[in-house]
């Protein structure tokens, strides 16, 4: 999971920090939460697609899930 401090977003530090787990650790897919358009946003900015969704979140919660792959 990444968050940021409301406070320091739009200074690079999601992308430096996004860029770090790519890299370093090899994500390629991530899930962020649809009703979180900003996130969303930030990671199709990244390059990353939506290639699945879901209705419920891995605990089951009703919170929609956007499944995200780069490449």
């Amino acid at each position: 999971m990444l968050f940021l401090d409301p406070e320091a977003r739009g200074q690079g530090l999601g992308a430096r920090l996004l860029c770090l787990g790519m890299e370093q650790y090899g994500v390629s897919e991530l899930t962020v939460n649809e009703q979180n358009p900003a996130a969303a946003g930030f990671y199709r900015h990244m390059g990353f697609a939506v290639y699945r969704r879901s209705e419920l979140d891995e605990q089951g919660g009703p919170y929609p899930i956007l499944y995200m792959r780069r490449g």
